[in-house]
């Protein structure tokens, strides 16, 4: 990957619907190399895909709630169990398994507050081996992905 590659790729976390006219002209080169140079990163794998970024309050889903999970035991079942049902959640943003504690980041996105607690209550308490939660609300957000 050179300079140009890089160029390339910040330009799309940028913008990821440019033409690749645009692209080509903001990189410093003409459309054929630019768009050979796109596919391959795409090929490669560093370009693993392109999206739409929404607004949360559009579509109902601007409380968000930062979480550490604890759980019971890191047996295989337990572990596999809790992962496979919190990636179904549509509620669930984003789920990272961490070392050391707590043994589980998740963000959550939901219309309010009580939308939340039922989302807690009965939903994530009633996973087996789920010991403790504890939820963080933003006060100010600094800086964030697109």
């Amino acid at each position: 990957m050179d300079a140009i590659d890089r160029a390339i790729i910040t330009e799309l976390e940028r913008e990821g619907r440019l033409t690749n006219v645009e692209l080509a002209h903001r990189v410093g080169l003409t459309t054929g190399p630019c768009l050979r140079r796109v596919q391959r990163l795409e090929a490669d794998g560093v370009i693993r895909g392109y999206r739409a970024v929404i607004d949360p309050a559009a579509v109902g889903r601007s409380f968000e709630v930062l979480i550490d999970l604890t759980l019971d035991s890191q047996d295989a079942g337990t572990v596999e169990r809790f992962e496979r049902t919190l990636a179904q959640a549509e509620e669930v943003v984003e789920l990272r398994r961490l070392f050391g504690t707590p043994d589980y980041f998740m963000r959550v996105a939901v219309a309010d507050l009580a939308a939340y607690e039922t989302f807690l209550s009965q939903y994530v308490m009633t996973i087996p081996g789920v010991r403790g939660v504890t939820s963080n609300f933003t006060m100010k957000n600094i800086k964030s992905a697109p």
